[in-house]
């Protein structure tokens, strides 16, 4: 980490923050992938596809796979490629699912966040849905307590960014004021290439493969998981230490 240095504000001269930042992805990352929100999210992106591109439900499922692929995000390929409002988009979709009967507390994943030593770590959110949706999970999950802040996926921008591209990881370190110490960030997500490219430009990472979930032929970052719970033994300097 850097050598401590002080930020002058209105005058007065204030300790800087040098902790490192843990980013965490917030879908099938901060709630399992068995609570199926993927899934229906899927079925609502096709019929958008289908709807508004004309589309046969074939061709829709086929196209949404193909912008997923290739951008990360299927709505980045719906502004590429047929100028649809992203927030037309957002209502119809993500604003759209029944969440309130799908996400519950966890105190499993409460516990986790509280041993987590927020005297050397920032814990900060990090997400490609729009600031609505990353909020409703949050708010349901019942851990808003313990996050710092949020980078999401501002879908009213153009042009749209979003993990796994380089400028959204920056634009996440400026959020969350650990511009250029790309050392001191931590990064867990379910997603292969947003972990690839986090490893890449040198996060720490750890890739959360669920148990049931094929993993990948070729790992995506140094750590790879399947429960959170494993951020304990992969990251053990960023938790409290246990008292003797």
């Amino acid at each position: 980490m850097a050598a401590q240095e002080t930020n002058t504000t209105n005058g007065t001269s204030q300790p800087a923050d040098n902790r490192v930042v843990f980013f965490f992805d917030i879908d099938n990352c901060l709630y399992p992938k068995s609570a199926k929100v993927h899934d229906l999210m899927a079925d609502l992106i096709d019929q958008y596809f289908a709807r508004h591109l004309n589309l046969p439900w074939e061709d829709a499922v086929r196209l949404h796979k193909e912008y997923y692929q290739n951008y990360g995000l299927a709505i980045e390929g719906l502004v590429r490629h047929h100028q649809i409002d992203p927030l037309e988009y957002n209502a119809k979709v993500d604003d759209a699912l029944p969440l309130d009967n799908i996400i519950k507390p966890s105190d499993a994943l409460k516990q986790l966040l509280a041993d987590i030593d927020k005297s050397k770590v920032k814990l900060w959110l990090f997400t490609n849905a729009y600031i609505n949706h990353a909020k409703r999970v949050v708010k349901l999950l019942e851990i808003e307590e313990f996050f710092e802040g949020i980078t999401y996926c501002d879908y009213s921008q153009t042009p749209l960014i979003c993990k796994p591209h380089e400028d959204m990881f920056r634009k996440a370190m400026r959020e969350a004021d650990v511009v250029d110490r790309w050392g001191d960030c931590y990064f867990v997500d379910d997603s292969y290439l947003n972990c690839k490219k986090a490893q890449e430009l040198g996060w720490t990472t750890a890739h959360l493969v669920e148990e049931g979930v094929t993993p990948p032929k070729t790992p995506a970052s140094k750590y790879q998981i399947s429960t959170l719970q494993e951020l304990r033994t992969v990251f053990p300097e960023l938790f409290k230490k246990d008292e003797e």
